[in-house]
C-alpha cells in the first residue's frame, strides 16, 4: 500500500476506536436506542440524496440494515449503557470475526482450515478470560449483549458477502436509512416518550457532537475511505488494519474516561487479537510475513560484480546465463521487426491495453463495518 493510503486505513481504525469514548459520551445524553437511530438518521441524510439509487437488490439492505443497524448496534448501545466499559466493548466486538466465520461455514459452505480453527479457540479463550475479568468486576449482563452484538455483526457480514455491493459507501448510507423507524419504535416501547422527548429537548454542543461524529465521521467518512481502500487493494492487504481498533478504543478510554486495564484484560486483549488475526488472515498472507521475517534475520550476501548493475543471478553465477541471452536478444529483436503487428489503432477506438501488467483490484464484497 502507499504510504499515504497506510496513514489513510490507521487514521479510519483509530476514528473506529475513539468512537467507543464518543458513545459513552452520547449515552449520557440520550437513552440508548433513541441514539443509535439518531445516529442512522444523520448518517443517512441528506447522503442518501447525493450517493444515487442503490446498486443491490433491496432485500440485501434491508437484511443487512436490521441485522447490523438494529440488532448489533442497538444491543451495543444498550450493552455499554449497562455499564459495560467503552475500551472493553471496543475489544469484545473483534470476536466478529469468529462468528463470520462460523455462518459463513453453515451459510456459505466455507469450510475453515486448521489455522483458522485454531483462531477461533485462541480468541474463544480471550472471550473468556475477558467474561471472567468483567463478571467479578463489572455487570455481567452488559458483556454479553455485546456478544450478542458481535455475532449479529457476523450475520450482517455473510449477508453483505453475499450482497457483494460495488460501492461500499452507496450501500452503507442505504443501509442506515432502514434502522431508523424500527430503533425510534423500539425506544417509543421500551424508553418510553418522554425521556426521549427530554432528551432532544435539552439537546447540547456534547449531545449534538456525539452524534455527528458517530455518524458523519465513523459511518460516512470512516466507511466511505475504507470502501476507497478495499476497492483499491487486496482485501488481505486492508481488513488486517482493524484489528487497531481495539488498540485504539482500549487506549483512548484509558486516557479520556479513566478506563484502568487489568492485567486478565491485557491477558484477554492478546489473546483475542492474536486469534482474530489467525482467524481473518488469508494463509497466503501469513506465510508471506514469515518469508520476510525469515529473509530479515538471514545475513545478506555480498553482490557480485557482474556488469554495470551488479546483479547476480538466480544462482549466483550470472556468466554463462547471462551472455547467452544477450546473444539472442539481437535474434529476438530481428525476428520481432520483421513479424508483422497489430498495425496503428483505428480513428476513434482504443489501442489495446498492456494485460500483462492488468490487475483487478479487490471489491468491497466483504466490508466488515466497524464503529
Amino acid at each position: 500500500m502507499r504510504p499515504v493510503h497506510t496513514a489513510l486505513a490507521v487514521l479510519v481504525t483509530a476514528l473506529w476506536g475513539v468512537n467507543f469514548v464518543v458513545i459513552e459520551v452520547g449515552l449520557d445524553h440520550f437513552p440508548p436506542l433513541l441514539f443509535c437511530a439518531l445516529r442512522f438518521l444523520v448518517a443517512a441524510l441528506p447522503a442518501v440524496f447525493l450517493v444515487g439509487p442503490p446498486r443491490v437488490a433491496w432485500r440485501w439492505i434491508l437484511g443487512v440494515g436490521l441485522a447490523l443497524g438494529v440488532a448489533k448496534f442497538g444491543l451495543l448501545f444498550i450493552g455499554m449503557h449497562e455499564g459495560m466499559p467503552a475500551g472493553l466493548s471496543s475489544l469484545v466486538l473483534q470476536i466478529q470475526a469468529v462468528f463470520t466465520a462460523l455462518f459463513a461455514a453453515v451459510v456459505l459452505a466455507e469450510r475453515p482450515g486448521r489455522r483458522r480453527l485454531l483462531g477461533m479457540a485462541v480468541a474463544l479463550v480471550g472471550i473468556a478470560v475477558a467474561a471472567v475479568d468483567e463478571g467479578t468486576s463489572g455487570p455481567l449482563l452488559g458483556f454479553v449483549l455485546v456478544v450478542a452484538a458481535a455475532a449479529f455483526w457476523g450475520v450482517s457480514n455473510v449477508l453483505t458477502r453475499k450482497a457483494a455491493p460495488p460501492d461500499a459507501l452507496n450501500f452503507m448510507v442505504w443501509v442506515s436509512l432502514v434502522p431508523v423507524l424500527p430503533l425510534l419504535g423500539l425506544s417509543l416501547v421500551f424508553e418510553g416518550a418522554r425521556p426521549d422527548v427530554e432528551a432532544l429537548s435539552g439537546l447540547d454542543w456534547a449531545g449534538t457532537g456525539a452524534i455527528v461524529y458517530v455518524a458523519w465521521v465513523t459511518t460516512v467518512f470512516g466507511f466511505g475511505v475504507w470502501g476507497f481502500l478495499l476497492r483499491t487493494y487486496d482485501a488481505s492487504a486492508v481488513a488486517p488494519f482493524s484489528l487497531l481498533v481495539p488498540v485504539f478504543g482500549m487506549s483512548s478510554a484509558a486516557l479520556m474516561l479513566g478506563e484502568g486495564i487489568s492485567a486478565p484484560r491485557w491477558l484477554a486483549a492478546a489473546l483475542l487479537v492474536g486469534g482474530v488475526a489467525l482467524t481473518s488472515l488469508p494463509a497466503g498472507r501469513l506465510r508471506r510475513m514469515r518469508l520476510g521475517a525469515r529473509r530479515d534475520l538471514e545475513p545478506s550476501e555480498p553482490n557480485g560484480d557482474d556488469g554495470p548493475n551488479g546483479d547476480d543471478g538466480p544462482n549466483g553465477d550470472d556468466g554463462p546465463r547471462r551472455t547467452a541471452s544477450r546473444e539472442l536478444r539481437p535474434r529476438r529483436r530481428a525476428a520481432a521487426a520483421d513479424a508483422p503487428g497489430p498495425g496503428p489503432a483505428a480513428p476513434g477506438t482504443l489501442a489495446p491495453a498492456d494485460t500483462t501488467a492488468s490487475r483487478t483490484p479487490s471489491t468491497a464484497s466483504r466490508p466488515s463495518p466497524r464503529g
